[in-house]
């Protein structure tokens, strides 16, 4: 090629890869329901995109570094400690039921309904058994199911491609084997190397991350980068000794780093998840664009078949007999059945495993990369359009009033939580002390599992469905710094009470960031004013404000808080609900009395 077809080639790439994932979030769908059509198309009009003519014999272990960051930043992204009890059995169980269903239903098929040898449909078959955190973290974004469903489903994902890759590359070897007429050993003794040349790895690599990331302590820029650079050394290493092994080592050096107390992960890591979201376009658009028009004439069908049966038949019994006496509801079954898209593991596995076998000459191997590329659109396509309305019919998804999180346990904030249930949100309160926690239990709250920052950050936020922070707590550093630090996620709002005055506190006067309420407004003065008898009510705002009410949170009609923060009364629109406090007649109080009622 000449330099001017490899600048094309690499720069209509990435602008495929970027530009398709642009315009999935602009219209919600799945990216891959656009980069996988996008790079079919761009290597059926021009040659110059094809990895093949541009990489030469780099593509295939630049396939297998990448999936192998992928599962490193997947693994950061899931906690054991939270995978145990009926949750750790559901997941194990899906992983073997689904592995051994697919795999089975898969070789039998292909065989009569492809014409392909038993060999080739074995192969096939290893190949599809994987999804990946690739296809389901963006579906379960748009579909947003309960907490449990999204761990099983996320935990599921991630762990079943290194055991699909691993699967892929015994049987990829085993049929070389076969082809070549000699014998291949215990596939029991082989499963159990490459597990061990995987966890060698991972043991090394977590050693390295250790003297990177806690020992040395660099920046955040060189702390990205250094961990990039040892996930990527650590699985090529033990892919030079076994073929995929490096995908077990990755996974399980994101789990350590998560798991291992000495540590201190943050739980956004911007730079890691940009490269990620890179890496995964470009690479559908490159494996997609090897696949040609001439290829998948005949196999269409076909391929849409073993699909109906994967999706209707094979999926739902993996589900069923895995879910067996685990107090799973129906709607929850039902949806886990609904939810098996392939991913960038197959594809990956396709692209580089057709082509040894093509070489050995298998009888059918020439369909395996075709029939995986349409097996993944299908199913990405059928999941993504269909896996919202089913969600909702079945029942599992998070509510979609707005859920904010309260910091604090004073009987003032215990009360505003109240006024804010009032208004029709989902409220979720955090406390410190057991007592403050048993009064927003008395009160019929709902309490914040775990810590704080594990609620309310990162993963945890999106995993709670928190999507507004109030700190309230009678510290005032605390709620800065807290502010602080749950700002940089950048997930949700975040708001803090005002310090009680300049001259207080060592990080109150100077936090940065949005406050609650207006200046006059702090902390001692609402509970001050609440202990002398004041009552936090919320009723409809026309515009007005009663006589001895002051305004302390806006609830627009979809649950938006506007803070009362001293910028003047807010226009009213239709639906709105003001958060007051003032003296309310008909409901006397004394300082002694506990709190009352909220007016709704």
């Amino acid at each position: 090629m000449t330099t001017d077809e490899i600048l094309f080639g690499v720069g209509l790439t990435f602008v495929l890869a970027v530009g398709s994932q642009v315009v999935a979030a602009r219209v919600r769908v799945p990216a891959l329901i656009i980069l996988l059509p996008a790079g079919f198309v761009a290597g059926a009009l021009t040659d110059d995109i094809h990895p093949d003519r541009l990489l030469g014999a780099a593509f295939e272990p630049l396939v297998s570094l990448a999936v192998a960051v992928i599962l490193y930043e997947a693994g950061l992204g899931l906690d054991p400690r939270k995978l145990r009890g009926r949750t750790r059995r559901i997941v194990v169980r899906l992983i073997v039921a689904g592995v051994v269903l697919s795999w089975v239903t898969v070789a039998l098929l292909a065989g009569p309904l492809l014409g392909m040898s038993v060999d080739a449909a074995a192969m096939l078959g290893a190949i599809l058994v994987v999804s990946g955190p690739t296809v389901v973290g963006p579906l379960l974004a748009f579909v947003r199911p309960t907490d449990r469903l999204q761990r099983i489903l996320a935990w599921e994902g991630s762990l079943v491609d290194p055991v699909g890759a691993i699967l892929g590359a015994l049987v990829f070897a085993a049929v070389l084997e076969h082809s070549h007429h000699r014998h291949f050993g215990s596939g029991a003794v082989q499963f159990a190397v490459s597990v061990g040349v995987g966890l060698a790895g991972a043991v090394v690599g977590t050693a390295l991350l250790w003297l990177l990331l806690v020992e040395l302590r660099p920046g955040e820029v060189l702390a990205a980068t250094g961990q990039l650079a040892t996930v990527i050394a650590v699985a090529a290493a033990c892919d030079m000794v076994r073929d995929d092994t490096g995908l077990i080592a990755a996974i399980l050096m994101g789990l350590a780093v998560t798991y291992l107390p000495g540590f201190d992960m943050p739980e956004r890591r911007p730079f890691l998840e940009t490269l990620v979201q890179l890496v995964i376009g470009l690479l559908f658009v490159s494996i997609s664009s090897t696949v040609t028009p001439d290829s998948l004439s005949g196999v269409v069908l076909p391929t849409l078949g073993i699909v109906a049966v994967l999706v209707l038949l094979t999926r739902p019994l993996a589900v069923w007999s895995a879910t067996l006496g685990t107090g799973l509801t129906r709607g929850e079954r039902g949806f886990l059945a609904w939810m098996a898209p392939r991913g960038i593991v197959a594809a990956a596995n396709a692209s580089t495993f057709s082509v040894g076998l093509v070489a050995a000459g298998v009888d059918g191997a020439s369909k395996i990369l075709p029939v995986a590329f349409l097996v993944i659109a299908a199913t990405v396509t059928l999941y993504g359009l269909t896996a919202v309305p089913v969600a909702r019919r079945l029942g599992v998804t998070r509510s979609t009033r707005a859920r904010p999180l309260l910091v604090g346990g004073d009987p003032w904030t215990v009360a505003l939580g109240r006024a804010l249930r009032s208004a029709g949100l989902e409220v979720l309160m955090w406390a410190s002390s057991e007592e403050q926690r048993g009064h927003i239990r008395e009160a019929g709250l709902e309490l914040a599992p775990g810590e704080l920052l594990a609620a309310a950050t990162g993963r945890g936020a999106r995993l709670e469905g928190i999507t507004s922070v109030l700190l309230l707590t009678d510290e005032d550093d605390f709620n800065a710094l807290a502010a602080t630090v749950l700002r940089r996620g950048g997930n949700v709002p975040v708001y803090r009470l005002g310090p009680r005055s300049r001259e207080y506190g060592v990080v109150a006067p100077y936090g940065s960031g949005e406050t609650l309420l207006a200046p006059e407004l702090t902390r001692l003065a609402v509970s001050q004013r609440y202990a002398q008898g004041a009552r936090i009510v919320a009723r409809p705002f026309d515009g007005t404000v009663p006589h001895q009410h002051d305004m302390l949170l806006l609830v627009r009609p979809g649950g938006r808080l506007v803070p009362a923060d001293g910028g003047g009364t807010p226009t009213p629109q239709p639906g709105d609900v003001a958060v007051m406090i003032g003296f309310v007649p008909d409901h006397p109080a004394t300082p002694q009395e506990p709190p009352g009622p909220v007016s709704g």
